[in-house]
């Protein structure tokens, strides 16, 4: 059965306008072959990653891994929202890798293309599996999510972070609902976030606010009040991105905005070329998550001087890698 859950929004819909149509949507059962996957981009900050899902239900029209839906034959856009792969041995296959000869534990981030905590996993439970073998492993990881369900799983997350071994990310892009009700249609509301980095920080985990992407014009001019905000709820970090257009994400961002903001659509796109070398979208290592010249510059400061005043550090303290043992036999807790 399908649990009720607080996503936050409730009355805030009589604020933020009417509540997006709920979407079918049809549930691939994929055997991957690895889980893990190995980043060498200079520009990210983690060296392993882990993705139980591909596509992702909140539908958020900014999603930088809706190209990735092209590669299965299905398009970018609805698509994206609603043909769902859950990769069902997901939890086998780490198992696998962990015990592997010569495995070298090194922090695994959990949920960095598509949400690990999207509205499918509260029935499928494939990221509450990975965070068991973690769990009984001793193996470091982080999460970044923008959904409320990451509480489920605190009976995990909070004693391996009390051990060095776990941190976690929420994005937060905007306070207003009626912008989030537009821009992430079916993720959790602005509060309900900030409601959840309480929880988290009240647990003891180490929690930080992603304010990504920053949009000129949009939510750009809130980022200061975002930072706040998370930072009054318990935020220790704080980091943002700039917005990505990759491949066929920029005609479906177009036509999003002259829907919802036709006014400011040419300012928008005007600046985003500006930071992306006269282009929608620059894929370049070392600019594609920064942005370039003067303007990408002036929000950097404004990040910098923010997190300066609140105390927000850039980055999580690292993660805990010699506590690590290999799965061996039956689960069981080592807390």
């Amino acid at each position: 059965m399908r649990e009720a859950f607080d996503d936050g929004w409730g009355a805030l819909d009589a604020v933020a306008g009417e509540a997006p149509q709920p979407l079918p949507t049809q549930v691939v059962e994929e055997h991957a072959g690895r889980i893990l996957s190995e980043n060498d981009s200079p520009d990210i900050g983690f060296e392993v990653s882990l993705n139980p899902y591909r596509g992702c239900e909140h539908g958020c029209i900014y999603c930088y891994a809706r190209p990735s839906h092209a590669y299965l034959g299905w398009s970018p856009g609805l698509d994206f929202e609603t043909r769902l792969v859950a990769k069902v041995n997901a939890a086998e296959r780490l198992r696998a890798a962990l015990g592997a000869a010569g495995y070298r534990p090194r922090p695994i981030a959990i949920g960095t293309v598509t949400d690990a905590y999207q509205p499918i996993e509260r029935w499928l439970g494939l990221t509450r599996a990975v965070l068991e073998l973690l769990h009984e492993t001793r193996h470091p990881f982080s999460l970044i999510t923008k959904s409320a369900l990451v509480e489920r799983d605190l009976d995990l997350i909070a004693p391996m972070a009390a051990a060095g071994l776990a941190c976690v990310d929420v994005t937060l892009t905007t306070l207003d609902p009626a912008l989030a009700r537009r821009l992430e249609p079916r993720a959790a509301s602005p509060e309900r976030r900030l409601r959840t980095i309480r929880t988290l920080a009240q647990a003891g985990v180490p929690v930080g606010v992603s304010v990504s992407p920053l949009i000129p014009f949009v939510n750009e001019p809130e980022l200061e009040r975002v930072l706040q905000a998370a930072h009054e709820a318990g935020a220790v970090r704080a980091f943002a991105i700039v917005l990505r257009l990759p491949s066929e994400l920029s005609p479906l961002f177009r036509h999003w905005l002259e829907q919802h903001f036709p006014e400011r659509a040419a300012r928008v796109m005007a600046r985003v070329q500006e930071m992306r070398g006269g282009r929608d979208n620059d894929p370049r290592f070392g600019s594609r998550m920064r942005g370039e010249g003067v303007w990408a510059e002036l929000l950097r400061q404004r990040l910098r001087k923010t997190c300066d005043r609140l105390g927000l550090q850039r980055r999580h303290e690292a993660l805990d890698v010699s506590a690590f043992r290999p799965p061996q036999g039956p689960q069981g807790s080592l807390f």
